[in-house]
């Protein structure tokens, strides 16, 4: 079995057009349409089962049109019961999507309670394309009433393609996070994005194994291609090798750890060879690819 924590798709009337302004921004290619039917195929061709979608709300009056879009997407292609995934494998591959929430809504409270009823089981944060930084109060608040609500939290960490030098998830804003609200056991569980803080990782090291945070693979592992005519260099590397993803895993300790691609912007096929072409156990990589996705996703 294969989940994957971290895909993003798009309605079919405003996927084009989404995508190409992502692709502006980023200069990087997208693998995918970015429809949930293009994932579905796209899950097919390389064998996931189940997609985690994250939706992102960039400002704060779209935030209950997404929560409702991510409700019915639920209806149309979710498991029956989220808690029989792992069971055994779904004779078609499947999507859940979490909700939305920005910052600046001024209805946050409420609406946080309104996601779990919707029966979303977490939330996407992204502090960058929200413009506010992790460790600020309006951050804070919203994952209190996580904690209070039993609702997963998975935010963008360290800097992202589309905006070079800016950092608004830092691993330092997360240990203050952590520290101040708590995390896993002691209140909500947070997963950060493509590895703890995409290209902050000796900092996330440094910083991040004392806390109770998880950390997805998405977009982290091997290279990315950058498009012809952007700021990103043909050929360039700059991610985890498979040295540097283990001695990652090692140092956080494989149950810490859920696979994701960053769909559209990654391909599921060359993700999986990479994890599964590395030193690791078969537990640990067991345990990366599915059985700590199906722990956190069924867990309340």
């Amino acid at each position: 079995m294969v989940i994957d924590f971290h895909t993003h798709t798009f309605p079919e009337k405003i996927a084009d057009r989404a995508l190409e302004k992502l692709r502006a921004a980023s200069h990087i290619r997208s693998y995918v349409r970015g429809t949930p039917e293009a994932l579905l195929e796209a899950m097919d061709r390389s064998g996931v089962d189940l997609s985690i979608v994250l939706p992102v709300a960039t400002s704060a009056q779209q935030v209950e049109h997404i929560n409702d879009a991510s409700a019915r997407l639920n209806e149309a292609f979710a498991p029956q019961e989220l808690k029989t995934i792992g069971e055994k494998e779904a004779d078609r591959p499947q999507l859940f999507s979490f909700g939305a929430m920005h910052p600046d809504y001024d209805g946050w409270k409420s609406e946080l309670a309104r996601i779990k009823n919707l029966g979303l089981r977490g939330i996407k944060l992204h502090p960058i394309y929200q413009g506010v930084d992790f460790d600020d109060l309006r951050f804070l608040r919203i994952l209190d009433r996580c904690a209070e609500l039993g609702l997963l939290v998975v935010t963008h960490s360290g800097y992202d393609v589309g905006f070079p030098g800016v950092v608004n998830c830092s691993p330092t804003m997360v240990k203050k996070a952590a520290q101040t609200i708590g995390t896993g056991n002691d209140g909500y569980q947070l997963i950060l994005a493509h590895m703890g803080g995409w290209r902050c990782w000796e900092e996330v090291c440094a910083l991040l194994p004392e806390t109770n945070v998880m950390l997805d693979t998405a977009f982290s592992l091997d290279h990315f291609e950058p498009l012809q005519d952007g700021y990103w260099k043909q050929g360039e590397n700059g991610m985890l090798t498979k040295e540097q993803f283990v001695e990652m895993v090692h140092c956080f300790g494989a149950e810490r750890f859920v696979f994701g691609t960053d769909s559209p912007w990654s391909a599921a096929e060359r993700e999986l060879d990479f994890i599964r072409e590395t030193t690791l156990t078969d537990e640990e990589k067991e345990n990366i690819l599915w059985k700590n996705a199906v722990r956190v996703l069924c867990e309340e």
